[in-house]
């Protein structure tokens, strides 16, 4: 059973705590982390694009000349596709880029990024970050504190706000509640760092 060190808001070791290996021990499924991210964001995609064909510009309702004996090429409209001011052919249209995911295969990356995280030394674990007001001078030291530079992600309790107002000002610092815990945040970081509150919660879900 894999176990990680729990460490105070001053970066000092409080205790040793052992991880659930379903959750923190398995192989990471590359594969099914890819899936998961990509259906991720593609249901981010506003999919708000659209152009025109020719029953939607206006205009060119009229037969430009006649069909013979003016030396031009016959022409039926002036908003044809060829035309400067003409419709677009197979331009794009309004869709929605969202795809399922089966249940069971968002939590699988979920683990795998978990798993791999730890692996990798990135999992940082704090037993509460106990700010008496939201103040991100306090949340910079806290991380100052635990060495952790670049790319992070905090994972907090649900109504842990006081921490969730002072990390969010921070550049480069993602902070979310544990029950919007994603796979992409999970992964899309340099660091990982979790209260004990929150990682008890995702171990209870995720096991």
């Amino acid at each position: 059973m894999a176990n990680i060190e729990v460490k105070n808001a001053s970066g000092e070791k409080v205790e040793s705590r052992d991880l659930n290996a379903d959750v923190f021990g398995i192989e990471p499924n590359i594969h099914v982390m890819h899936e998961v991210v990509r259906a991720q964001r593609a249901s981010w995609r506003q999919g708000s694009h659209e152009t025109r064909t020719r029953s939607q510009v206006r205009g060119g309702g009229k037969k430009p000349w006649r069909q013979k004996g003016t030396g031009h090429a016959r022409q039926g409209s002036i908003r044809a596709p060829h035309w400067v001011g003409g419709a677009t052919v197979f331009g794009p249209h309004n869709r929605n880029y969202a795809y399922r995911v089966n249940n069971k295969v968002v939590k699988l990356a979920m683990r795998s990024a978990l798993s791999a995280k730890l692996a990798d030394g990135e999992l940082y674990v704090v037993d509460t970050f106990g700010f008496e007001a939201p103040k991100t001078k306090d949340a910079v030291a806290v991380l100052k504190a635990l060495g952790i530079e670049g790319r992070t992600t905090v994972v907090v309790a649900n109504d842990d706000v006081n921490a969730y107002l002072s990390f969010r000002n921070i550049p480069g610092v993602e902070i979310i509640p544990v029950a919007e815990s994603n796979a992409y945040d999970l992964i899309n970081n340099k660091a990982l760092v979790f209260t004990a509150d929150a990682l008890a919660r995702i171990e209870e879900v995720l096991a």
